[in-house]
């Protein structure tokens, strides 16, 4: 599969779903709370979903190495579930100190945005805060180093350098191409690639998503559900995401809510 530039056009309409994106996280956050549940979270996101008249993207989506097409309209992955939680069909209720992982993705006017946000649940340990933190500054990084001219390659490394070496980076999993589809090309690993990878050009339009363990970067795949991905050594993760636009400028992120 090519890797395609996007019109102005999809821009446009890129950069409106990308903004009721931000705000439907920014209000999922909100049920992160003691006594919530993750299926709380996807019950709120389908109400917004139809309030703001979008698709949701990865409910029935089955992807290549799945087994069965995904059941929720949300990712809600909690503790050592690194992504792909499964949200309703085993709901897990929050507790103090709990690290929550929200990963939506939507469709606006035929167009595709992905954003993901790692949240802490009432009181946090030092290692949830500073797991989180490094994760946020990880993506910052990498985003930054997102600039037309630069190789792909440049943001794993932005994203390698961020990170201490007690923790893992996740390697197999990755970021990707989005916009027209749920995933693109090209693969935008979180790590430093070894050999060549594309050069970035005004009109891509990818979702770097860094995802990082307290421990190994080592994973487990639920084959039980078929998606749940778990840290092998049982550490805390987290897991972050915006969808970026590639601009002669500079890197616009097109998920950002109120967030900074």
């Amino acid at each position: 599969m090519a890797i395609t530039l996007k019109t102005e056009e999809d821009i446009k309409k890129l950069r409106k779903g990308g903004q009721i994106l931000g705000r439907i996280l920014d209000e999922l956050e909100k049920e992160v709370v003691p006594g919530n549940t993750s299926l709380d979270v996807d019950d709120r996101a389908m109400e917004l979903i139809e309030e703001y008249g979008v698709e949701p993207m990865i409910l029935g989506y089955r992807p290549q190495f799945a087994p069965r097409p995904y059941p929720a309209a949300t990712c809600v992955s909690v503790n050592d579930v690194v992504v792909h939680g499964i949200p309703n069909e085993h709901p897990i209720t929050f507790a103090d100190g709990d690290v929550v992982s929200i990963d939506l993705v939507i469709g606006f006017e035929g167009m595709v945005v992905d954003s993901a946000r790692t949240v802490g649940c009432g009181t946090l340990s030092h290692e949830a805060q500073a797991l989180i933190d490094i994760t946020a500054a990880a993506l910052k990084a990498g985003i930054k180093a997102a600039t037309a001219g630069a190789r792909v390659k440049a943001i794993g490394a932005a994203i390698e350098a961020m990170v201490p070496k007690e923790y893992g980076i996740v390697e197999a999993l990755c970021g990707h191409g989005v916009g027209y589809n749920v995933h693109e090309e090209p693969t935008v690993p979180n790590f430093v690639m070894k050999g060549d990878s594309p050069e970035l050009e005004s009109g891509m339009v990818i979702a770097i998503e860094p995802m990082i363990i307290a421990g190994s970067k080592d994973v487990i795949f639920d084959e039980s559900d078929g998606y749940t991905v778990l840290s092998a050594d049982g550490g805390l993760a987290a897991h972050m995401e915006h969808t970026v636009l590639i601009t002669a400028k500079g890197p616009e992120v097109l998920t950002q809510g109120s967030k900074k």
